[in-house]
């Protein structure tokens, strides 16, 4: 057991778990430790890096310690939600894994979101298949979805979480990163959690035999610690994602093959959308660009657009 900090010192530990003011925090000698935030102003998420004081300095009742400050954040994933406010997530990741599987019925389109959304925090992005053993996996619309993520650039694996196919190489891309998993509910995200991190202990989804879609059973963000190396948050599933609000020039970043041939394009500051000499848009004529990346990309400029506060300054 290590020490605790002696009243009035303030300590350097690290946010592994999120229950809105209340936060379990890890030291370097991996002791955790609960405690609350010091002020309403200060927001944390899962991965911050923070700074603790004993509450008995401050004006509170109890002894538990208190989360009084911020490190500078390396990087900060988020999203944007309906009124365009920015909504942290988790902070200093370096990969992000999309879970998808061919049950229940992948949304590509808030995949493709997922995976701007880190490019756009400065994360790596790979895609996870869950479940590749089922024959659903087989069906063309399915197989055709991975082809155009590979395509894209993205690293993809083909794993089965509940029957230990290919884990040896998700654990061969988790070693050394702080990795965050994402994804609609039910694909599997807290069953890799479990097969990475037996004593996790976390709570595997089921799906609704009524409506075929995911039950929540992650509460909180956690993060925890891969044996074979590297850590991992499991988050809860979730039925849409937005990133946090850019501008409209940055959008094309998120994806990886339209930002490739976008200096091919006639005009520098193209938007890939109606300008005359655009290369994105040959290039989905001609079916050498995945009409439905492009579709997706249009989107998310059009969702942008709209949750964006001065929208109707900048139309």
């Amino acid at each position: 057991m290590t020490q605790r900090a002696a009243v009035g010192d303030e300590t350097a530990v690290r946010v592994v778990e999120c229950y809105g003011r209340r936060v379990i925090v890890e030291t370097d000698h991996h002791e955790r430790i609960a405690a609350e935030l010091f002020g309403k102003r200060l927001a944390v998420v899962c991965g911050d890096e923070v700074r603790i004081r004993n509450a008995r300095d401050v004006a509170s009742s109890g002894d538990a310690p208190r989360v009084v400050a911020i490190e500078p954040r390396r990087t900060l994933f988020s999203r944007t939600d309906s009124r365009g406010r920015t909504e942290p997530l988790a902070a200093n990741l370096t990969l992000l894994a999309v879970v998808i599987a061919p049950q229940p019925e992948p949304d590509p389109f808030m995949v493709d979101r997922y995976l701007a959304g880190a490019v756009f925090a400065g994360i790596a992005g790979a895609v996870i298949v869950n479940k590749c053993d089922l024959p659903a996996a087989r069906e063309p619309s399915f197989v055709e979805l991975i082809r155009e993520y590979r395509g894209a650039g993205y690293t993809v694996l083909e794993v089965s979480a509940k029957q230990r196919v290919a884990l040896d190489s998700l654990t061969s891309l988790l070693v050394s990163q702080v990795t965050m998993l994402v994804g609609q509910s039910g694909v599997g995200k807290s069953t890799f959690t479990n097969a990475l991190i037996p004593a996790s202990e976390q709570q595997t989804r089921t799906l609704s035999e009524s409506s075929g879609e995911g039950r929540h059973t992650t509460v909180s963000t956690a993060l925890l610690r891969i044996p074979g190396g590297g850590e991992l948050i499991d988050s809860p599933g979730v039925r849409d994602y937005a990133p946090a609000l850019i501008e409209d020039s940055y959008v094309q970043t998120g994806w990886p093959e339209i930002h490739a041939l976008s200096p091919q394009c006639r005009f520098n500051n193209c938007l890939h959308l109606r300008e005359p000499g655009c290369a994105i848009t040959q290039a989905v004529e001609a079916r050498t660009l995945s009409p439905r990346r492009y579709e997706s990309y249009k989107r998310l400029m059009h969702i942008m657009r709209g949750l964006a506060p001065d929208y109707e300054r900048r139309r």
